[in-house]
């Protein structure tokens, strides 16, 4: 009866079975733990994800290896943009500790059981290879996405933002779902791998193909909140309280990253001609709508989440540039600065949201562009990290912001495609009004409070060292661009 059943090998998903373990036991943990010795919950949540780390790393082959039969994929890929998740994870539970204790309402231990299974969520995608295990890491980070945005249960906007949130992801997650029936209604298979050989052998029905890759497409572009499908990114960035909005904004664009690579490069790349025209469409209007409608904003959390867009669609010219190049060479370049971009700016909004964290205190958001008038006054120290975060997201060198934008841009030229180049420049610098505005609050403005800006040393240290490494990073990036060229070269 048992004679097909085959042990799988659950060393390349140690990791993902180590954090779902602790996150369980985390949670019946926290029922017993008391409001006010919280920080055993923030303590035991940080040490799973260090251990996650390091498990990451001793189990680590360096090798493409498949487990559960050929669903889970563990490569060089999987293995850096796991343990970003990792460090970005950490950086933003210490950056969320000092607001949620400041706030009763909210100084729970589901913020952190949630994060954790996000988490776990992000790293399901990143190693999926099959359409299954796509959508259940998909849906296990939404789910707890949708419930951390709602965590505030006192505040009307943050509801009306998971609601909004909650219904618009359910919708793209129903078009990504149809779209994969539909690929696998023509191509008999559910697995990624067997998809590109099933695409490149077969004879399949274009029709459905390519009706199939428009929902897939559509789905993933909401995943990455690229335009038309981002109405759903300012309204929840705005509404969701701001360590969830950090946590949005951070870690997932990673997985996402990979989930494109996944689908996309590894398993569609036979219909690249077809999905490198949407992908172009989608990056040119994300890149317009995100830079035109943040000018407009004096919410410096809704500024940033249409920055957020228009950096997705310029990460999305790295994707579509590596297809039309047909160099391997060429395409590796293209496909490790897409990497490389995405990288630099979670690390950029990690920094940024951690400034607005910082600021922020029992009864006040420091989520309005006035509230930054005269922080040098004030905070010399930390409205010099923010004008960091500021100019390396505008792409003023030289920060990691520029070399990251450069790294695109150069693969798009290389790739022939002038014209794009010339649009991304354009619209970077039409972004960079809205980034200079708020080093103008900052530096030439006068305080609308006068009073200290108090911290926790831990947070002041943590801060520093992010805004030092947005800077550090921008005089050797060299060292992530080639680790990012390598992991893909050994992946794909």
């Amino acid at each position: 009866m048992f004679d097909n059943f085959v042990i799988p090998d659950f060393l390349p998903a140690a990791p993902e079975i180590f954090l779902a373990a602790m996150a369980m036991a985390i949670l019946m943990i926290d029922l017993f733990i008391k409001d006010s010795r919280r920080t055993v919950t923030f303590v035991l949540a940080q040490a799973t994800l260090v251990a996650c780390a390091a498990i990451q790393v001793f189990t680590s082959t360096g090798e493409i290896t498949y487990t559960f039969s050929n669903m889970f994929v563990d490569d060089m890929m999987a293995d850096l943009l796991k343990l970003f998740v990792y460090m970005t994870m950490v950086i933003v539970l210490f950056y969320s500790r000092a607001y949620l204790f400041e706030r009763p309402n909210m100084n729970k231990g589901e913020y952190y059981v949630l994060a954790l299974f996000a988490t776990l969520g992000m790293l399901v995608m990143i190693s999926a290879n099959n359409f299954v295990t796509v959508y259940v890491g998909l849906e296990l980070l939404s789910l707890s996405l949708y419930a951390m945005v709602a965590m505030n249960r006192d505040s009307l906007a943050s509801t009306e933002a998971a609601m909004k949130y909650f219904v618009l992801g359910a919708l793209a997650s129903g078009m990504l779902l149809y779209g994969m029936s539909m690929i696998y209604g023509a191509t008999g298979t559910l697995e990624i791998t067997e998809l590109a050989e099933a695409l490149y052998n077969g004879e399949n029905n274009r029709t459905v193909l390519v009706f199939g890759l428009v929902f897939l497409v559509s789905g993933l572009a909401f995943k990455l909140g690229v335009v038309p499908f981002h109405m759903w990114i300012p309204d929840v960035y705005h509404g969701a309280p701001t360590p969830v909005t950090l946590l949005i904004g951070s870690a997932p664009k990673l997985a996402a990253f990979a989930l494109v690579m996944r689908l996309l490069v590894s398993g569609l790349i036979t219909l690249a001609q077809d999905w490198q025209q949407m992908l172009i469409i989608l990056s040119v209007l994300s890149m317009a709508v995100g830079n035109l409608a943040a000018i407009a904003q004096t919410n410096l959390k809704r500024m940033l989440a249409y920055s957020a867009i228009s950096h997705m669609g310029f990460m999305l010219l790295g994707i579509v540039t590596g297809v039309v190049s047909g160099d391997a060479r060429y395409a590796l370049n293209a496909y490790s600065s897409a990497m490389f971009y995405v990288i630099a700016y979670v690390l950029m909004t990690t920094c940024g949201f951690g400034v607005i964290l910082m600021m922020s205190k029992a009864g006040f958001e420091a989520d309005n562009l006035d509230d930054y008038k005269g922080l040098n006054k004030r905070s010399p120290w930390f409205a010099g990290v923010m004008l960091i975060v500021m100019f390396s997201m505008a792409g003023v060198p030289p920060f990691i912001g520029f070399f990251a934008k450069f790294s695109v841009l150069q693969a798009v030229v290389a790739s022939g495609q002038i014209w794009l180049a010339i649009v991304a420049v354009v619209f970077s610098l039409i972004g960079a009004f809205y980034y200079l505005r708020v080093v103008k609050l900052m530096y030439f403005d006068a305080p609308q409070d006068d009073s200290v800006i108090v911290a926790p040393n831990h947070i002041r240290i943590l801060l520093s060292a992010n805004g030092l490494a947005v800077a550090a990073l921008g005089l050797a990036p060299q060292v992530i661009m080639s680790l990012c060229a390598y992991a893909l070269l050994r992946s794909l």
